[in-house]
């Protein structure tokens, strides 16, 4: 009897331990992400300038909330900020903060998170929803469109936006756990000024 009860706590250990780091683990352990804005991207380097003065004069444009083409030379792409929010946590234990921000930069949609932080959790996904403040598992399912997986839960980052997504339609940036179908934190998404 007393065999078998050791098979047994031995087989809960082996099953049990993996599922207690998948879920337990991110609460202690945090990923950092420093992505540079990509403004230039892919951009001709307009005669006097480095690739690291156009990213920095690019960056400095978008923080200060001003359009990129009057700060860069000629032949420059711009970089627009077209919405912008800023991130609240869903409850006490889910916090966030930081800002979100869309840039339209050479025809393409552009989320970039920074300065950010979120609690960290399993399986974080970054997506687009329709409500302007969800808290529910609900006000998510009343539309949604998934941008990626969460590159780290502290530090800037980029995600390209799918090319069908209407920025009319769309009113929040959520940090949404997908295996529970949990809000870890919103933005709310207005205007850029």
């Amino acid at each position: 009897m007393r065999r078998r009860l050791w098979w047994i706590v031995a087989v809960v250990v082996i099953v049990g331990a993996p599922i207690a780091w998948y879920l337990g683990s991110p609460l202690f352990i945090s990923k950092t992400v420093s992505e540079a804005f990509p403004a230039s991207a892919g951009a001709e380097v307009p005669k006097g300038m480095t690739q690291q003065q156009v990213e920095e004069t690019m960056l400095k444009a978008s923080k200060a909330n001003t359009s990129a083409t009057e700060s860069m030379p000629a032949g420059t792409p711009p970089a627009t900020a077209l919405v912008r929010g800023t991130f609240v946590g869903a409850d006490d234990f889910h916090q966030g903060e930081g800002t979100a921000t869309v840039y339209r930069l050479k025809g393409e949609l552009l989320l970039r998170l920074d300065p950010f932080r979120v609690t960290n959790g399993p399986d974080l996904h970054v997506i687009l929803t329709k409500h302007s403040a969800p808290k529910t598992r609900d006000d998510v399912k009343a539309g949604y469109v998934e941008v990626a997986k969460l590159k780290g839960n502290i530090g800037s980052q980029n995600y390209t936006l799918p090319q069908n997504v209407r920025l009319d339609a769309y009113h929040a940036v959520v940090i949404y756990c997908k295996p529970f179908h949990v809000v870890f934190s919103v933005a709310t998404l207005r205007p850029a000024p």
